[in-house]
């Protein structure tokens, strides 16, 4: 049986970001495919703990802010891996928007090395994958071109796709400054569109909340790899207004949306899976 050890800051069952909700449905994909996956917090892969990894055992490598130096260190040298890039750990701030074209002066960038000796490092989209090659020049960047959801999630997206919308914007509440959600309603104001201002709640709750409304104004002020919300609003039928910072809107099949994108992003659920497999173990 093939074993992968998949390494994160934090797991869906801890926090239920987009990127721990992706993680969790290509774990779960993989090991329905027959691996054995083992799920490992950064902070808890000592040197020891990969010593008594077999040397057939793959890692997979998402966010590592928690991952030791040492460990690090190790892994680059001597395992094989592949980084599952959600963000940009290879520069100091995680932030390309602080500088000109998105691109770090050479003193801004870290961990070039364990970007440089990674088998793959996969990104979000396009838009993502170019941001990181412009300031690493790396041969190994891969673009996934979008994001996994669980059946259920898309199911219930599907259904809410056919509800009729009220004449309203929605809005995401979000305390995190890059997400902008004050210039989102600015915008509605000057505008004067009725808008909804979605607060804090479950995942199932939200898009539920999401889906009613005719359009979706989200107006982050720093680059957004993906924005899987951007995706789920398009996938419920949506208009999306926006700006040049969300690599979803990069992607050739953004232009579709309800039924039609659903059912393009339910087949990413093969490909996704499918690359990381091609690049562990090519």
């Amino acid at each position: 049986m093939n074993r992968i050890v998949f390494i994160a800051d934090f797991f869906a069952n801890e926090v239920g970001g987009g990127g721990e909700l992706n993680n969790q449905e290509l774990t779960d994909i993989l090991r329905q495919r027959g691996m054995h996956v083992l799920e490992v917090k950064s902070n808890l892969v000592t040197p020891l703990f990969i010593s008594e990894c077999s040397k057939e055992t793959k890692f997979v490598v998402a966010n590592f802010v928690m991952l030791s130096e040492k460990s690090k260190e190790i892994i680059q040298n001597d395992r094989e891996y592949i980084i599952y890039e959600h963000d940009h750990k290879y520069i100091k701030t995680r932030n390309p928007a602080n500088y000109k074209n998105f691109i770090a002066p050479v003193g801004h960038i870290i961990n070039f090395d364990f970007y440089k000796n990674a088998k793959a490092v996969l990104c979000q989209s396009q838009f993502h994958a170019d941001i990181v090659e412009l300031n690493l020049k790396l041969n190994n960047i891969v673009s996934l071109g979008g994001n996994l959801w669980s059946e259920d999630s898309l199911e219930t997206m599907l259904s809410m796709s056919n509800v009729d919308k009220k004449p309203t914007c929605a809005i995401m509440s979000s305390t995190n400054w890059h997400k902008n959600t004050s210039d989102a309603i600015k915008l509605c104001e000057v505008k004067q569109w009725e808008y909804d201002v979605i607060p804090p709640c479950n995942y199932i709750e939200f898009l539920l909340r999401l889906g009613e409304s005719e359009k979706f104004v989200f107006l982050p002020k720093t680059p957004e790899t993906l924005s899987r919300i951007a995706v789920e609003a398009r996938m419920m039928g949506l208009t999306v207004i926006t700006n040049n910072l969300v690599g979803a809107t990069r992607e050739d099949w953004f232009k579709f949306k309800g039924s039609d994108l659903i059912e393009i992003i339910r087949n990413k659920r093969k490909q996704i899976p499918d690359i990381v497999e091609e690049k562990l173990y090519e």
